[in-house]
């Protein structure tokens, strides 16, 4: 049989259709072959079909590369340029597979995400098994309709640096809050550091959820305070260590101190007034240090003062004592407590003493233990997306104070 040389050798409308009908045809019959068992075709003749397969796709019509991404969907496995050349395509292409084929490798998907757009990977964040390098990469886009899908998303699996990255997006939205606080990568130090900038609902679920108790450590390290008491608490490591751990809240110092004032007694003085003196008196009294008890005290929600109270055994009379002395409304104006003031004394009430110490002791050892000058410099110059640099209280800290130098 003679083959036409060019398309002039046939009538205009009559071309269209055969190359139509015959491109079709052809289309499907490759496709067929690509999906071939091995027993019927080996490797080489996989690549070479699937190659030819692209090259006519190149050219061919949207609806009819559908229709071979529909059929290569049911694939057990994809052909890698095949994968590749048409998950680049348009959605309604991309999609049969994305979708339906079970099988695509990381490469693919990961090349799939940086060169699309975001309903591309938005669809790849609802697939099965999202692995934690997929996860990663769609978290670096920092798409709050993908990274709701991806939170959502059972089978997607987080890595510990893609964890670090959801935490930190929260606080520029907090849409992604709520479920990211259901995810079970997420660790108790995630959540206290998340805590500050989270709204009350939020708030209270971490303290409901993560404020964890520290009796199995206390048990584990009950001998060894007596040796380190021997030592004179002279190794920085340990003491800081066991200062976590421990069950006494407040000041060892201060108790020593016969000329300092008791906590009770500093509390009430501050509702006259919380100057900046005051709140550091209280912070050594309780046990922490200035900048911890500054952060407590100029938090807006008031939650923080509920935590600090209920850790150092104050009561409640104490929270509206402090409450007074910053200059809160304590009522609604109707004769009722002020929303407010009554939320944070539903979470003293709620939270156990050791469950509010082990709460407290984290944002201490965040925010103050690590503090060093090249920590500063780094939350000053805005440094804090590069995690793994960091320990996980250097981390926290620079999450946590980097609005407090303005940005």
């Amino acid at each position: 049989m003679n083959l036409p040389q060019s398309p002039s050798d046939l009538e205009p409308s009559r071309e269209a259709a055969l190359a139509s009908r015959a491109r079709g045809i052809l289309l499907r019959r490759l496709a067929d072959v690509v999906c071939l068992p091995t027993s019927r075709v080996n490797a080489f003749e996989r690549a070479m079909t699937a190659d030819l397969l692209v090259d006519m796709l190149r050219e061919a019509e949207p609806a009819e590369r559908k229709k071979v991404a529909r059929r290569l969907g049911a694939m057990p496995e994809v052909p890698a340029s095949l994968a590749r050349f048409l998950l680049r395509d348009e959605i309604d292409v991309a999609e049969e597979l994305l979708i339906n084929a079970a099988h695509l490798s990381d490469a693919d998907l990961l090349d799939c995400a940086r060169m699309t757009g975001l309903e591309h990977r938005r669809l790849i964040a609802l697939r099965r098994g999202v692995s934690e390098v997929v996860c990663d990469v769609l978290i670096e886009f920092g798409e709050v309709l993908v990274l709701e899908c991806l939170l959502k998303n059972e089978d997607a699996r987080f890595s510990t640096g893609g964890v670090e990255a959801m935490v930190a997006l929260t606080r520029g939205d907090s849409r992604l809050t709520s479920t990211l606080l259901k995810r079970p990568e997420l660790r108790p130090a995630h959540a206290y550091m998340l805590f500050w900038w989270a709204d009350a609902d939020a708030r209270n679920a971490i303290l409901r959820r993560f404020a964890v108790s520290r009796e199995i450590l206390q048990e584990a390290a009950s001998d060894i305070f007596a040796m380190a008491a021997e030592e004179n608490w002279q190794d920085p490591i340990s003491r800081k260590a066991l200062q976590f751990i421990e069950r006494r809240q407040r000041s060892r110092d201060a108790r020593a101190d016969e000329t300092s004032k008791s906590l009770e007694d500093a509390v009430t003085a501050a509702q006259h007034g919380l100057t900046p003196q005051a709140v550091e008196e209280i912070s050594y009294l309780s046990g922490l240090k200035p900048m911890t008890g500054a952060r407590i005290f100029t938090d807006p929600g008031g939650e923080p003062i509920a935590v600090l109270c209920k850790a150092t055994g104050l009561p409640k009379q104490a929270i509206r004592a402090l409450w007074r002395g910053l200059e809160r409304p304590e009522s609604d104006g109707q004769g009722g407590m002020s929303p407010a003031l009554e939320r944070v004394m539903v979470i003293h009430d709620m939270i156990a003493v050791d469950r509010a110490q082990t709460v407290l002791r984290y944002w201490n050892w965040s925010m103050t233990s690590t503090l060093t000058p090249a920590l500063l410099r780094a939350v000053r110059e805005g440094d804090e997306d590069a995690s793994g640099e960091y320990s996980d209280p250097e981390w926290a800290t620079m999450l946590t104070l980097s609005k407090d130098f303005g940005r």
